[in-house]
């Protein structure tokens, strides 16, 4: 059976910083794409940041330079490094995989989706 599960969100002020975390069982997670998505209430999920079976990371532009996606192949598991966070980036955040060597963009493609966890940033 294939799981997801996100840990790490909570509330910080602007300008502060969360450290996602996504643990990952039950499939061949070294041969698939890894992605961050996020979805605030009343608009649709988009995505954040995207690592290749080859640990190659890609960022919306809204999050790159701020943002740090990184995956440890021998614990299975994802993270999300987040500084400088600002209000719009308050929302649930979801880990997802999908079965390609490259990143994958669309949020249709993914097959597997964690439950989310929740970051919100405010003052």
């Amino acid at each position: 059976q294939v799981q997801l599960q996100e840990s790490g969100g909570g509330s910080v002020e602007p300008g502060g910083s969360l450290r996602l975390s996504c643990a990952t069982s039950g499939y061949d997670y070294r041969t698939y794409c890894m992605g961050w998505f996020r979805q605030a209430p009343g608009k649709e999920r988009e995505g954040v940041a995207f690592v290749d079976s080859d640990g190659r990371p890609s960022y919306a532009h809204s999050v790159r330079g701020r943002f740090a996606i990184s995956r440890d192949n021998a614990k299975n598991m994802v993270y999300l490094q987040m500084n400088r966070l600002k209000p719009e980036d308050t929302a649930v955040y979801y880990c997802a995989t999908a079965p390609s060597h490259f990143v994958i963009l669309d949020p249709d493609d993914y097959n597997f989706w964690g439950s989310g966890t929740q970051v919100t940033v405010s003052s």
